[in-house]
């Protein structure tokens, strides 16, 4: 089967296009934190937010190997979520739900297609999309739990509190709320999750 007449060509685009999306709303949250003064979790959400940009690089990729290569358009139907709003914590846990839903339902279902109608590669593409997009959920989840509940700079034992600037480490239950040695403000403390370290 000819990629470009295929139902797995459109799920490219449709990818394609959600990623690029994902990055955009990632991109508006991690300005928020900047905002607000949460520069490490700015940097959390931007490293995320790269990890989308690939995504959508790699999917792009594959739409590119259709022939013909010069593509004028590809007319895709397809429902995108637009639920965040200016809210920071509840735009971590919406972009958690958003990320759930791609790695529980889009992706593996693009991937039974794909290798359905003989895109092994693709299919591939798409189970490793939906594993890292289980992850993303994961740390999204986890930062928003720690933001909702009040503990992303109060644990209820001891832990390493380090400043992103300068490298000042402390422990202690609660964070420093000013950075004895560059005067960072608690901000800039490396919050507890994989993708933040």
């Amino acid at each position: 089967m000819d990629l470009i007449k295929s139902k797995t060509y459109i799920n490219l685009a449709k990818a394609f296009a959600g990623e690029c999306m994902d990055r955009t709303r990632y991109e508006y949250i991690e300005y928020g934190a900047r905002q607000q003064g949460y520069k490490t979790l700015a940097e959390c959400i931007d490293k995320i937010a790269y990890n989308e940009f690939n995504h959508s690089r790699m999917l792009y990729s594959f739409i590119q190997t259709a022939k013909p290569t010069a593509i004028d358009n590809i007319e895709i139907c397809s429902g995108y979520p637009f639920r965040e709003k200016w809210d920071l914590v509840d735009n971590l846990r919406l972009a958690a739900l958003d990320e759930q839903k791609e790695a529980e339902e889009v992706y593996p279902t693009y991937a039974k297609i794909a290798r359905q109608e003989g895109f092994d590669d693709i299919a591939g593409l798409f189970e490793n999309l939906a594993t890292v997009e289980k992850q993303h959920q994961k740390e999204l989840t986890s930062l928003y739990e720690q933001f909702a509940g009040g503990t992303a700079y109060k644990k209820d034992k001891t832990t390493s509190w380090v400043c992103a600037d300068c490298g000042y480490t402390a422990e202690g239950k609660e964070a420093f709320d000013v950075c004895p040695l560059c005067q960072a403000k608690q901000g800039a403390v490396l919050l507890q999750t994989a993708s933040c370290k």
